[in-house]
């Protein structure tokens, strides 16, 4: 679907990629207070840190002076403000990306120290999350086109987290993770939708929803086995797609509530980290069988990677693919969410969501 050979233009890259967009960066209790690490993010290098009295940040991971990953260096204090030193020349940054400290410099230099910068991310740290936001001009102080991720979660926290890097443009992993017409034939487990219970006919209701699309609220297949086990018999869902990667479920029974939210960030051209974050109140049942649930997410996630890993395969002969009605309208949503989104970035103009409800119907 997706080979990356786009012309650039506002609000997307050459690569296909969404910019003036927020991404999901990592967990809050992977960055501990003083430290900071590397993670590449729509093909660029980006330094994730959080200072010793914890606040995140997030800079370009290359020193400007001879390209040395800033993430190697070590966190310091400067006049009483936390920055990051490079290892090799000692050069020191502040959180906004601006040069503080040249130690090389001898007085009679005339050189505006202040006018070196690194670029800045923008960073949003909420529910034990942390998103960055890409703009499409590195060098724009504006304030972010799109609001910062917020999924009214109160103040919950993450119960467990899984992730995997799936070898494909992020196009074709998003597609893979929203078609409903393969969760039967690939996570068919006898505790989720066991061979034994065939095929039914799903008829569900699809709405717009901010930058993206929702599957409103319904009560979840009958051959849910996990939910009745874990939830009850009175369940409802609800299921809603993001862009430029979010997709999250909302699970309710009475008391109980469920959400897990899944984001994709575009790595490289042929790699996406999918990132499964889990999350839920008022179900102790849930916080006993964590042992079982981690692993399940795990092999849920490993088997969409299976099935990218497959299709790969196809797609080194041809990029076509033959989308029909009704299981492949949310794929051709989602082309045309990222059309909107970058004609109405190149136009100055708000984004219009184009999507109208619709009931889907297929077999599943």
């Amino acid at each position: 679907m997706a080979d990356g050979t786009l012309t650039k233009s506002a609000g997307v890259t050459s690569e296909g990629w969404l910019t003036d967009s927020w991404y999901f960066a990592c967990a809050s209790k992977s960055l501990a207070p003083g430290q900071q690490f590397r993670r590449v993010i729509l093909g660029q290098p980006v330094m994730l840190a959080r200072t010793e009295k914890g606040e995140a940040f997030a800079l370009r991971d290359v020193c400007p002076h001879r390209l040395v990953p800033l993430s190697a260096g070590k966190q310091i204090d400067t006049n009483g403000e936390p920055t990051i030193q490079c290892p090799y020349h000692g050069w020191r940054f502040g959180t906004d990306g601006g040069c503080r400290h040249m130690p090389s410099l001898v007085k009679t230099e005339d050189f505006a120290t202040d006018k070196v910068r690194v670029r800045r991310y923008p960073v949003q740290e909420i529910n034990g999350m942390i998103f960055v936001y890409v703009a499409d001009n590195p060098r724009s102080d504006d304030p972010p086109a799109a609001p910062a991720p917020d999924f009214n979660l109160g103040k919950l926290k993450p119960k467990f987290v899984v992730a995997q890097i799936f070898n494909a443009h992020m196009d074709d992993a998003v597609v893979g993770l929203m078609d409903p017409a393969h969760v039967p034939f690939v996570h068919n487990q006898w505790w989720w939708r066991p061979p034994s219970t065939g095929l039914r006919l799903k008829e569900k209701p699809f709405e717009p929803a901010e930058r993206g699309w929702a599957l409103a609220r319904h009560k979840p297949s009958g051959n849910s086995l996990a939910y009745k086990m874990l939830m009850g018999s009175e369940v409802t869902t609800e299921i809603v797609f993001q862009i430029p990667g979010f997709r999250w479920e909302i699970i309710e029974a009475k008391q109980a509530r469920i959400f897990t939210l899944t984001c994709l960030t575009p790595i490289t051209l042929k790699q996406t980290r999918i990132t499964q974050i889990t999350f839920w109140q008022n179900a102790p049942l849930l916080d006993f069988a964590l042992p079982i649930l981690i692993p399940a997410a795990t092999k849920f996630l490993g088997q969409d990677g299976h099935m990218v890993n497959l299709q790969n395969q196809g797609l080194a002969y041809q990029q076509n693919m033959l989308w029909i009605d009704d299981i492949d309208v949310q794929a051709k949503w989602y082309r045309t969410l990222k059309k909107e989104w970058a004609t109405a970035r190149s136009e100055g103009r708000p984004f219009v969501n184009p999507i109208e409800p619709r009931i889907l119907r297929w077999r599943s």
